[in-house]
């Protein structure tokens, strides 16, 4: 799988729950998009393959934001990072 097929997976994955989701799962969603989005961006922009790389990338984004967060909110953004891999 490559980068570019990942993001769009996770995406989908995302928009897929968009119906059922509960007013956290949607914020989460939303947070985690501009994240999962930039990750591979920058993955394609240094010519990374390795999704594991990508990956990494997410989780430190959003550790690096969670000052941008309230300890729940970071628990349900990192919560739904983790449902989705």
């Amino acid at each position: 799988m490559t980068i570019q097929e990942y993001e769009e997976k996770l995406l989908q994955l995302i928009d897929d729950g968009i119906d059922t989701a509960t007013d956290d799962e949607l914020f989460a969603g939303g947070y985690l998009r501009g994240h999962i989005s930039l990750a591979a961006a920058d993955c394609e922009s240094q010519n990374e393959s390795q999704l594991s790389v990508m990956k990494e990338k997410v989780e430190q984004s959003i550790a690096d934001a969670k000052s941008e967060l309230s300890p729940l909110d970071y628990k349900i953004v990192y919560d739904k990072w983790i449902s989705l891999n």
